[in-house]
C-alpha cells in the first residue's frame, strides 16, 4: 500500500521519521512510518494533511500527528496502541491502523494546534547565553520570553545545570540539566532574574490537567528522561506559576519593549524554537522592533536577544546572542534541537569581542 502522505505533501511523515531516527528516538520514526503507509484509514486527518496551509515542515504537522498518538496510547484507548507503548507487541502498522481507524476526528482535532514541548533541556543553552552576555558590570536579567507554552523556561533560573565543567542555577532544585557538552565551558557566572514574562498564541497553564497531559504527549514515548524532566518541570510551575500572557508576538514584545527599563537590569529577549511557526512578515517585525529598542539601549540599560533556533535550511539549530548598546551579534554554540548536546563556540573571545575590557565574574 501507499500511503496517502508520500503522495501529499511531499512524504512529510518519512521525512520527519529519518530526523526523529537520527535524533535516537527509533519508536517514534517507526510509529511516523507506520502513520504514513495508514493515514488512508483517517480520511479526516489526511484531508488536513493534504490541504495543509503553508509548509507542513514548519509547522511540524508530523510531530502533531505523533503526538496525538502517544496521548490517545497514554489514555488506554485503542487498547491495541496502548500495548505498542508499553513494548507489548511490535505491530506498528497494526497498531497505528486501529488508532487512524477508531479516532480519526481526535487525530484530526488535536493536530489543528500546534505542538507544545516546552522542553526545558533547551534553558541549558538560554542560561548559558545569559552566563555569556557581556554587560560591563554584573546585573540582573529581566526575561522576556516569545512562543512560552506552559511558560516552564521562565523557571530557568530554578533549574539546576551542569554546563561541561560550570555549574549554575540552584543546585536544590528538582529539575537537574546537564546536556552533552562539547567545547569550552561557558563563563562562571552567576545569573538573576528579576522578572519573567511570557507570551503565546495558545498558552497552557499548569494547573489544568488536560494542558498538563497535553506536554507530556509531545515527549517522544522512547526518552523517558525527557517526560520525567517534564514532570518535574511542571512541579516547580505549580510552586511557582509562570506569567504567560495570550497573543501574537510582535504586538506582545511592542509592548513589553516600550516599557520603562531599570537602570543596572538588563533586558533579555528569547525564544527556542519559536521562530519557524512565524511568517517572513512577522520575523521581520520582530528584528525591526529589537533594532529600535537596540538604538535606545546603553550600558545602564543594555537589551540582549538569544535565539535557540533552527537555521534557515534547517540543518543547524544555533544558539545567537545579539548585544546592544554594541548591537554585535554572534552564534555562541551549535545545539541538539531538544537540548540533548550543545557544542560552544568559545566565549572568552566572545565577551572581549563585544565588550573591550569586559571579563566575566
Amino acid at each position: 500500500m501507499i500511503g496517502l502522505a508520500a503522495v501529499v505533501r511531499e512524504n512529510e511523515l518519512v521525512r520527519q521519521a529519518d530526523r526523529c531516527r537520527a535524533m535516537g528516538s527509533p519508536f517514534v520514526a517507526s510509529v511516523l512510518e507506520a502513520a504514513d503507509r495508514q493515514l488512508v484509514r483517517a480520511p479526516l486527518t489526511a484531508a488536513k494533511v493534504r490541504n495543509w496551509p503553508g509548509d507542513p515542515a514548519a509547522a511540524a504537522v508530523a510531530l502533531r500527528i505523533n503526538g496525538a498518538l502517544h496521548a490517545l496510547a497514554r489514555r488506554g484507548a485503542p487498547a491495541y496502541l496502548s500495548e505498542l507503548y508499553r513494548r507489548e507487541h511490535d505491530d506498528f502498522d497494526g497498531a497505528v491502523a486501529t488508532a487512524f481507524t477508531q479516532a480519526d476526528q481526535f487525530i484530526a482535532d488535536w493536530i489543528r494546534h500546534p505542538t507544545q514541548t516546552n522542553e526545558v533541556a533547551r534553558t541549558a543553552a538560554i542560561m548559558s547565553a545569559l552566563m555569556a552576555t557581556p554587560v560591563a558590570r554584573a546585573m540582573p536579567f529581566e526575561l522576556l520570553e516569545l512562543g512560552s507554552s506552559c511558560g516552564l523556561n521562565l523557571n530557568l533560573d530554578r533549574y539546576a545545570y551542569t554546563l561541561g565543567s560550570v555549574t549554575a542555577g540552584d543546585p536544590r532544585s528538582l529539575v537537574r540539566i546537564a546536556p552533552e557538552w562539547r567545547g569550552p565551558p561557558p563563563p562562571a557566572r552567576l545569573v538573576s532574574v528579576t522578572t519573567a514574562h511570557g507570551v503565546d498564541l495558545q498558552p497552557l497553564t499548569v494547573a489544568d490537567p488536560a494542558h498538563r497531559e497535553r506536554l507530556l504527549s509531545f515527549a517522544w514515548a522512547d526518552q523517558p528522561a525527557r517526560s520525567k524532566r517534564l514532570e518535574k518541570a511542571l512541579q516547580v510551575a505549580a510552586q511557582h506559576p509562570p506569567q504567560v500572557d495570550q497573543g501574537h508576538a510582535a504586538t506582545w514584545l511592542a509592548d513589553r519593549l516600550a516599557e520603562p527599563q531599570d537602570a543596572g537590569c538588563c533586558r533579555a529577549v528569547v525564544h527556542a524554537m519559536v521562530l519557524q511557526y512565524l511568517n517572513t512578515e512577522e520575523r521581520k517585525e520582530i528584528a525591526a522592533l529589537m533594532a529600535t529598542a537596540g538604538a535606545r539601549a546603553s550600558a545602564e540599560r543594555p537589551l540582549v536577544w538569544i535565539g535557540f533556533e533552527w537555521t534557515l535550511d534547517r540543518r543547524d539549530v544555533e544558539l545567537r546572542l545579539t548585544f546592544w548598546p554594541t548591537g554585535v551579534s554572534t552564534v555562541l554554540a551549535r545545539c541538539h534541537p531538544y537540548g540533548d548536546w550543545l557544542e560552544w563556540l568559545g566565549p572568552d573571545a566572545m565577551a572581549e569581542e563585544f565588550h573591550p575590557g569586559f571579563r566575566p565574574e
